[in-house]
């Protein structure tokens, strides 16, 4: 059997290997508030007073981060003792009365009130506007976590990090590089199959008779890699990728026009986020006061980090502060604020309002500034674009405890429809975010 090749031509031949070169080219570029309605004081106590009613520990744990955890942890010294047993050290009577007006009882003469002043360099526990039930709930949350302490937890960080990012994209970053290299593979077997096949073809060829000139110049051809480049099909091929290259890093950065995704500038001071509201779980709104009452979180004056660092000085026993709590005290000496960076931007044309979010919404913090409380520098965790705010619109179910809208879920719910969301009250006009 004779094979035919005289449809083939050297043309032929060279489009052939510029369409498998643009291929193999193509394969590697494109590839919450509290309630005292909550708690119980009719709940079971034990034999030193303190309940162990689980709601009211529940409710405990609220008032301890509101009012206590500026100063006081469970199991370590801060600012003031640490709390683990404060119960046996004094009966729930004296306790409440200290909470309620510390001063008061120190300036009865009481000697362990005094005793607790003189300790801690004469630093004034602020009176707290707290009920008998409040401190009661306060303390079943300090002997429950003094019976039961939390057993640390060690995480990978790393991997709780990529496993978040996997679930977001729906693919793994591992799963996406083993099909891009067993593409590779088969690009390259099939390349091989291609060559082998090719130079059996021409040493078969070869041993038959009777060829003519056309049909010998084609088997003794040799590939010119000049002749490649400058074929049409070559050029046309690689002007096409270049092309779609340049177009998509275009996309791409229209894309990226006004996001700030990590931006993390340096401060003025070095503030610790991981050290304040993660180690000494500081609450957010401490700080930040205008969160639940206005449109701005507000930034703290260095007033409000004397309200610790006056007292965290001294009972620490250092003579002097350190470098950054020092620019504190130079900003306060001076009179002059101190210069943070601006780090979440919102274009002017955007109306967004904290309270709105925070107060009615129940929105944590964490939800749009991340893991804010192991940073030890503030970076911008989300996107902040129009459509990650529409995504979050459309997806969060409605939460409140105003009865207009409880009426209107009720209402919703017995219509069979899905969870009432953020968008089923407007949360898509234009005019909710736009002037």
């Amino acid at each position: 059997m004779l094979i035919d090749i005289s449809c083939l031509s050297r043309r032929s031949v060279n489009h052939f290997l510029t369409y498998i070169l643009i291929f193999s080219l193509s394969i590697f570029i494109v590839g919450p508030v509290f309630s005292q309605d909550a708690i119980d004081s009719t709940a079971v106590a034990s034999t030193d007073g303190i309940p162990s009613d689980p709601d009211l520990i529940d409710s405990g744990q609220i008032l301890f981060k509101n009012y206590c955890a500026v100063c006081h942890a469970i199991d370590q010294q801060m600012i003031g003792p640490a709390l683990a047993g404060v119960y046996e050290r004094q009966d729930l009577e004296w306790i409440t009365a200290f909470v309620q007006n510390s001063q008061k009882v120190i300036q009865s003469g009481d000697p362990y009130a005094v005793q607790i002043y003189e300790q801690f360099n004469k630093t004034e526990m602020p009176a707290h506007d707290l009920s008998n039930d409040e401190v009661l709930a306060i303390l079943s949350y300090v002997k429950d976590q003094t019976l039961n302490p939390p057993v640390p937890v060690v995480a990978d960080t790393a991997a709780e990090s990529t496993q978040g990012q996997a679930a977001t994209s729906g693919l793994s970053s591992g799963f996406l590089l083993a099909t891009f290299a067993a593409l590779v593979v088969v690009l390259i077997l099939i390349l091989t199959v291609l060559v082998l096949l090719v130079k059996t073809l021409t040493q078969f060829i070869k041993q038959k008779k009777g060829l003519d000139e056309s049909e010998l110049d084609i088997i003794q051809q040799r590939f010119n890699i000049m002749n490649l480049v400058r074929s049409p099909a070559f050029v046309g091929g690689m002007s096409f990728i270049f092309i779609a290259i340049m177009l998509k890093s275009v996309i791409d950065g229209l894309y990226s026009v006004g996001i700030q995704q990590d931006y993390s500038p340096a401060q003025p001071i070095a503030y610790s986020h991981k050290v304040h509201a993660g180690d000494f779980e500081i609450e957010c709104e401490y700080c930040h006061t205008g969160v639940a009452t206005s449109r701005s979180a507000t930034i703290p004056s260095a007033s409000v980090c004397m309200n610790c660092h006056s007292a965290i000085v001294k009972v620490t026993g250092n003579d002097e502060p350190s470098a950054e709590i020092q620019k504190i005290f130079d900003a306060i000496e001076n009179d002059q604020p101190i210069e943070w960076v601006r780090i979440h931007n919102l274009p002017d044309l955007s109306y967004f309002n904290h309270a709105q979010h925070y107060k009615v919404g129940n929105v944590e913090c964490q939800t749009c500034h991340g893991p804010i409380e192991t940073m030890e520098v503030v970076r911008q965790h989300s996107t902040l674009t129009m459509g990650w705010c529409i995504d979050c619109h459309r997806e969060t179910v409605l939460q409140t405890d105003n009865a207009y809208y409880d009426e209107l879920v009720e209402l919703h719910k017995n219509t069979g429809k899905d969870q009432m969301t953020v968008v089923d009250i407007g949360g898509l006009e234009c005019s909710k975010c736009h002037y």
